[in-house]
């Protein structure tokens, strides 16, 4: 596995699904519209990825 970091390239708003993407080696798609999905449920969705925004640090 490689380190959760955000990416600079191939990222959309902050870098935060790419990060994910990459981290467990599946698609940023995929993991864009479960995170998507996710949000149609109740449940702290947003502030997780805000957290995430703030704690991943962002690639050199």
């Amino acid at each position: 596995m490689t380190d959760l970091i955000r990416p600079t390239r191939g990222r959309l708003i902050a870098g935060v699904c790419a990060g994910l993407a990459n981290r467990f080696h599946t698609s940023p798609t995929l993991v864009r519209i479960v995170f998507l999905l996710s949000m149609l449920l109740p449940g702290p969705q947003i502030l997780i990825y805000l957290a995430l925004w703030v704690i991943m640090p962002k690639q050199r």
